[in-house]
């Protein structure tokens, strides 16, 4: 089958990546086709539709003939330079953008899932997925069962002949828990089943799931890829085979990102290894303060010498340079009780009180009140949810002022 024609906007873009360029270089310049005007920086494309140069053309387009710019639902210039531009980053053959991280999982449960599917996943999970996964795929005949991230032998025990999808978030939110991703990758292919990982906390700076062998990768773009807090925004990455499937369901279901989105989240991705590495060194900083203050009864970040998931983290995050090591940033602190986790949250001023994570500014929230407040109290407790835990994202500032800002709630209760 010859391949289709393409559109001049739909050639191969002007940074060859088989010349072998370095990460940091491919976060800069990678993915974008440069139009006739000659624009330096990176266009937005704010257009519902296309003009063709003929009915014939048209039909070209739709049939697929001539594989160009359809409807800016599923097919956008900007949003195309990020999705090439994070497949790079990710060592994947195409990405498929989404309107948000929810929506790429809700977009992995529709391409790779049907009625009478097995779906095998972590407890250590996002609430909503949780909540996504409980209340509706079930209703719509996927079973779903969940394992420890971290438990081998339990990933292993709970495979099912009808297993099609094995899922999970390594680092795990709100825990940082580490799974062992090429054990899980054998596990899903001698089943004939996909892992895939949501590799939203580590991002590609720090760990690239489909070296170790996961066939998805999946992204809340609003997190760290954003790095600011300013949009929403989803993926998917993997092997084109995959990524059209995914790419069926946007296509079709309307999961599409915005132009205006996608342009933030590519000048994202420009500094996405230079704040990583300044938040992990942040993170390492205020990992070890919390560990040695009295008031702290647990510290649950995976750069610490006696998480258990240490040695396997420093095996998988191998892709960042940072003092200390790169563990991410997200660090779950637990105190005696909800009371006194709100007194501490409650304490800060330069730390935003706020769910999200990955910003360039601290943030700090109370899990079991509001990212995992749907999930019953027994799934709360069964992924180490506990009412004292608060979590923080470690942002840019001085360490210093990120501790002291902490040190203070602590040291009252």
């Amino acid at each position: 089958m010859t391949k289709p024609i393409l559109d001049d906007n739909w050639q191969s873009d002007a940074l060859d990546p088989a010349l072998g360029f370095f990460s940091q270089t491919l976060a800069v310049r990678g993915g974008y086709h440069r139009t006739d005007e000659g624009e330096h920086g990176e266009a937005i494309f704010t257009t519902s539709s296309y003009v063709y140069k003929s009915a014939k053309d048209a039909a070209d387009h739709f049939d697929g003939t001539k594989k160009g710019n359809v409807y800016s639902r599923h097919t956008n210039p900007t949003v195309r330079a990020f999705e090439r531009r994070l497949a790079l980053l990710e060592g994947g053959e195409r990405c498929v953008a989404t309107a948000s991280g929810m929506g790429a999982i809700l977009t992995m449960c529709l391409a790779y899932l049907k009625a009478g599917d097995h779906l095998l996943c972590a407890k250590q999970l996002f609430g909503s997925s949780v909540a996504l996964f409980d209340t509706y795929f079930k209703a719509f005949g996927v079973s779903v069962s969940y394992v420890d991230c971290f438990d081998n032998d339990a990933w292993e025990n709970a495979i099912q002949p009808n297993t099609r999808v094995l899922y999970c978030e390594s680092p795990s939110n709100p825990l940082a828990q580490i799974a062992d991703l090429s054990f899980l990758a054998n596990l899903a292919r001698n089943n004939d089943a996909l892992l895939i990982v949501d590799n939203c906390f580590a991002t590609p700076a720090i760990q690239k799931p489909l070296e170790l062998g996961a066939d998805v990768v999946i992204h809340s773009a609003s997190k760290y890829i954003d790095g600011q807090g300013r949009v929403i925004g989803g993926a998917l990455i993997g092997s084109d085979e995959l990524m059209e499937k995914a790419f069926g369901v946007v296509r079709t279901g309307g999961i599409s990102l915005s132009p205006f989105n996608a342009w933030v989240l590519l000048k994202g991705l420009e500094t996405l290894n230079l704040r990583m590495r300044a938040h992990c060194e942040n993170a390492n900083q205020v990992a070890a303060f919390l560990s040695n203050h009295p008031n702290v009864t647990k510290v649950h970040f995976s750069g610490l010498h006696d998480h258990p998931g240490h040695e396997l983290a420093k095996s998988q995050h191998q892709h960042l340079d940072a003092q200390g090591g790169a563990f991410g940033a997200i660090i779950g602190f637990e105190v005696r009780d909800k009371d006194s986790a709100w007194q501490v949250i409650d304490s800060t001023q330069v730390i935003s009180i706020t769910n999200n994570l990955g910003d360039a500014k601290s943030t700090i929230t109370h899990p079991a009140s509001t990212t995992h407040f749907r999930m019953t109290p027994e799934q709360r407790l069964e992924a180490g949810v506990t009412d004292g835990l608060i979590r923080l994202s470690v942002g840019l500032e001085d360490a210093k002022d990120i501790i002291n800002d902490l040190k203070r709630g602590l040291d009252a209760l």
